[in-house]
């Protein structure tokens, strides 16, 4: 099971779903991070938290801790990387 903080400058995947529970998780769904949303890495602070997401046409910074409930989708083969 791979976690949005897995995700590297530059890649894609999409939602899985996600594990954060109550106020975070309304946040999360808030923002556009649904099952089946597509999410790309635009890059990491200097310290290397939080990471700056493009998702769904907005740049949202998250933090490590809280991409952390946020799962990837598996396809055949793998992780759906781009």
């Amino acid at each position: 099971m791979r976690t949005l903080c897995e995700l590297q400058p530059g890649q894609r995947a999409c939602v899985g779903g996600l594990l954060s529970q109550g106020g975070m998780r309304r946040r999360l769904m808030d923002v556009g991070l649904i099952e089946h949303t597509e999410v790309e890495c635009l890059g990491r602070s200097p310290g290397g938290d939080p990471a700056a997401y493009l998702i769904r046409g907005a740049v949202i910074a998250l933090r490590r801790a809280d991409c952390a409930g946020i799962v990837l989708e598996e396809e055949e083969g793998g992780v759906s990387w781009d």
